[in-house]
């Protein structure tokens, strides 16, 4: 039987998803990607009795880490992010936040290795590199939960801009095919923006990566 309970939120002025993991056993909760009106994501999580364990970036742009300065000041929680991210996340210029008038420099509580694994609110959730839209994007697959949170990686029959700072289409493109394609076919996909999916309905219908 399945533990995990996921909640999205679409957070900000582009409506970026933030997602609430929930473990029903224990009321522990993981965030991925919290990007802003953390006032609103915090109350959530409190309206709910739930104890936030972690947040998971997938990438450092403005859209997705927003709301972590006030997310810290309320919750003593440690931030995960990929270690080829550490750049995007401290300089604005790389992670956008210029773009909203912010100066934004962010620095991860613990960086993450391609295929480590770390066990959060009673799950394992395995740390897949997926650069292409940003230099260090990571995905976050919880196997035994059958899930992947990609971020701006993978969405539903799209795919994540390139023409950002580190961004290259050739590498997102490999990364999408030999990182998430090779995942189980029924894994379900919580992208970063717009409608879940899965992984055998993206091989069959995403017409953005080659070789569907």
């Amino acid at each position: 039987m399945k533990q995990l309970k996921v909640y999205a939120m679409p957070v900000g002025e582009i409506g970026a998803n933030c997602y609430f993991c929930v473990n029903e056993q224990t009321n522990e909760v993981f965030c991925v990607d919290t990007g802003a009106q953390g006032d609103k994501i915090c109350q959530f999580i409190k309206d709910n009795g739930w104890t936030l364990r972690g947040i998971f970036l997938t990438h450092g742009h403005a859209d997705h880490i927003g709301a972590i300065p006030y997310i810290k000041t309320q919750m003593n929680v440690e931030v995960y992010a990929g270690k080829e991210e550490v750049e995007v996340l401290e300089k604005p210029e790389l992670n956008l936040t210029t773009m909203f008038g912010e100066t934004l420099r962010l620095q991860a509580d613990r960086v993450l290795e391609d295929g480590e694994e770390v066990s959060v609110a009673g799950f394992v959730i395995t740390a897949i590199a997926t650069p292409g839209h940003t230099k260090g994007g990571m995905c976050y697959a919880i196997k035994e939960e059958g899930v992947v949170f990609t971020g701006d990686t993978l969405f539903r029959q799209s795919i994540g801009r390139t023409d950002f700072p580190t961004g290259n289409f050739a590498t997102l493109e490999t990364s999408i095919q030999q990182k998430l394609y090779t995942l189980e076919e029924d894994t379900v996909v919580y992208p970063g923006h717009d409608a879940k999916t899965s992984i055998a309905y993206e091989k069959q219908h995403n017409m953005f990566v080659r070789g569907n």
